[in-house]
């Protein structure tokens, strides 16, 4: 499962992990876009084959911890085919006072499968589609989101820290920031399938049915050099942000994060 957003930041001298890899920080932009580009339109169904359906029931639960209420409005960053996005429509749709969300994605490929999926599901109004940079929000002021999600994309961002840093920027005080992503297995014998599952089975899941085995590959290997819960935890603090926490599902597979802006 992969959502998209590298930065597009230029700076030949610094070096970013791209997969196994270490890339010059632009290189790293064009290489994750050519990757969501070539997956956009197998992308839904190949996180259904992946991940047994259980990305379902993981971003259901996120859902259910942002707490969606009447009049929020929900910046979803690397929000791609809007997951997320339409799920927090949904669970406001009986509120008096409606509720919109921001859907921001560096890849324009991912979007237009997010936006044909909406229109597909009549849903027109309350939903904004933006081509945007995770590290560079320039485009919104302070404080303008109660509620800032990224749902497995943080680890395609090329500078993390500066997008951690613009989501405490755009958020209202108060305002809620949560990170879904894969993180580090915390039973050992399941780690060891799970490794297994993940480096000898996604790939050729990959060539088969997406036909991208190398985009795969990269998949598979970002999760593997991406944070571990206590240093992405480190990290957010860093960016300014309080009562960080994480909650572990399916054993670590996956972690979501929470933060305030206080």
């Amino acid at each position: 499962m992969m959502t998209s957003e590298p930065s597009h930041k230029k700076n030949k001298a610094s070096q970013k992990p791209f997969g196994f890899k270490n890339v010059d920080t632009h290189d790293k932009l064009e290489l994750v876009k050519g990757v969501f580009s070539r997956v956009a339109k197998s992308y839904d169904f190949m996180n259904d084959v992946m991940s047994f359906g259980m990305h379902r029931h993981w971003k259901n639960e996120l859902i259910q911890m942002l707490r969606p209420r009447g009049g929020m409005h929900l910046l979803d960053m690397a929000g791609g085919t809007g997951d997320i996005a339409l799920r927090f429509l949904k669970s406001t749709e009986s509120f008096a006072e409606k509720s919109k969300v921001t859907v921001c994605d560096y890849n324009q490929d991912m979007l237009d499968e997010g936006r044909r999926k909406a229109l597909n599901k009549g849903i027109i109004t309350g939903i904004d589609w933006v081509q945007i940079d995770a590290a560079d929000l320039s485009k919104f002021s302070n404080d303008t989101f109660d509620a800032y999600t990224i749902s497995f994309g943080l680890r395609n961002v090329t500078e993390i820290e500066k997008a951690l840093t613009e989501a405490y920027r755009v958020l209202k005080p108060g305002g809620q920031f949560f990170c879904m992503e894969f993180s580090k297995v915390t039973s050992e014998p399941l780690e060891k399938l799970y490794n297994f599952y993940s480096f000898k089975m996604i790939p050729k899941m990959g060539e088969v049915i997406a036909k991208d085995k190398e985009a795969y590959d990269y998949l598979v290997e970002s999760i593997s050099r991406f944070p571990n819960q206590e240093v992405l935890a480190a990290m957010i603090k860093k960016a300014g942000f309080q009562s960080v926490t994480w909650c572990d599902l399916n054993k670590g597979i996956v972690a979501i994060h929470s933060a305030i802006k206080l």
